[in-house]
């Protein structure tokens, strides 16, 4: 393991945003718990399917999106906040 210094853009929660030595723009630190549910999110909509149930295909992804639309608003406010432009 190996300690380092990270700039710190928002609070250290379970998305802190936060930029490693030698990058140019921040990433986002997700946690392994909220990681694991964005996974099961993916699986939920994998396995609706190739069960033939688009309907909870769509209602698991609309889950999905807005949990990502979270942590990118996070970022672009982070971001905004420090007058860094977007990677994108």
């Amino acid at each position: 393991m190996e300690r380092i210094e990270v700039e710190l853009f928002t609070d250290a929660s379970n998305d802190a945003v936060l930029r490693l030595p030698g990058r140019r723009h921040p990433g986002v630190l997700i946690q392994g718990d909220s990681l694991s549910i964005l996974r099961a999110e993916v699986a939920s909509i994998v396995e609706a399917c190739d069960q033939g149930d688009p309907t909870e295909a769509r209602e698991t992804a609309a889950l999905l999106l807005g949990d990502l639309d979270e942590l990118l608003t996070r970022y672009d406010t982070a971001l905004a906040a420090h007058g860094i432009p977007r990677p994108y």
